[in-house]
């Protein structure tokens, strides 16, 4: 490993293999209730889903420790490499940000629970889901309670928790009219419910919810993957800024350098710098 650790594209074939199958069993569905409008484009996300994996970049001695969960958006599908998913970005922008990416395709927000076992500490945990949730009809009550108790959950192991969900899917050029109403007024109850945990246990939103007149994706159809339901590497791009802007991240991650800096006087004994050691680190 480098000084600054090396990026990781996580690699667990019997569970993706598992992921991709759901995913593309998901996608199967929702296409048999459009009437078939969209095989072709079912087609390519299968290719797509084939693709795609998480990148993690783990340091040794990292100025903050970020936790992804999530689904085939955590992991990054559409880009054409890992570098340009959200993960990647975030690793070329900020060098010293140690990264862990449980990401899976297709998973709903009732998996997530499972992406945040443990007992380890991050400075922060994205959470990157909820279109399959969307897409694939889950009960709306089910799903308010799924996105409570996975803020609850992310907000244990992490004291800043950002709230990521798919922007408006019914404006994705997968779907069609009457479907893409439908799709739109699903968008807006995930983004209520988000919003609502988020109120309700402290997390950060990140709103990339737009109506079709001024919804990027729309007015720029290169944003979108070849699938035209996940983003292309421009479409990332663009989640990224959001990101950064939304959750003021370079200001964040700049003051956890500042306070990782005493780390390079830690106690050879211990290894506890005096910053940890006092509680300001």
């Amino acid at each position: 490993m480098s000084e600054q650790g090396a990026e990781v594209m996580t690699r667990r074939p019997a569970v993706r293999s598992n992921a991709a199958k759901a995913a593309l069993w998901g996608a199967v569905s929702t296409v048999l209730l459009l009437g078939g409008c969209a095989a072709w484009r079912l087609h390519e996300s299968a290719g797509l889903l084939r693709q795609s994996e998480p990148l993690s970049r783990p340091l040794p001695q990292p100025s903050a420790r970020l936790l992804i969960v999530g689904d085939s958006t955590a992991v990054g599908t559409g880009a054409g490499s890992p570098q340009a998913s959200i993960a990647g970005l975030l690793a070329q922008a900020f060098p010293r940000l140690s990264i862990e990416n449980r990401g899976r395709d297709g998973a709903k927000f009732n998996e997530l629970l499972e992406q945040l076992d443990g007992v380890e500490r991050f400075d922060m945990v994205l959470v990157m889901a909820g279109g399959n949730d969307v897409i694939q009809f889950r009960g709306l009550e089910a799903l308010r309670d799924d996105i409570d108790r996975v803020t609850q959950r992310a907000r244990q192991r992490a004291d800043l928790v950002m709230l990521m969900p798919s922007g408006n899917v019914g404006n994705a050029p997968f779907f069609s009219v009457p479907f893409t109403w439908l799709m739109t007024w699903r968008s807006r109850q995930l983004h209520t419910f988000v919003r609502e945990a988020a109120s309700r246990h402290g997390a950060t939103v990140v709103n990339l919810f737009h109506e079709r007149d001024d919804d990027p994706f729309v007015r720029h159809p290169e944003l979108n993957a070849s699938d035209g339901l996940h983003p292309s590497d421009a479409g990332y791009r663009v989640w990224f800024d959001a990101l950064l802007q939304q959750v003021a991240l370079p200001r964040r991650l700049s003051e956890a350098d500042r306070r990782a800096a005493p780390r390079s006087l830690a106690d050879p004994a211990t290894g506890t710098s005096p910053a940890v050691a006092s509680g300001r680190g």
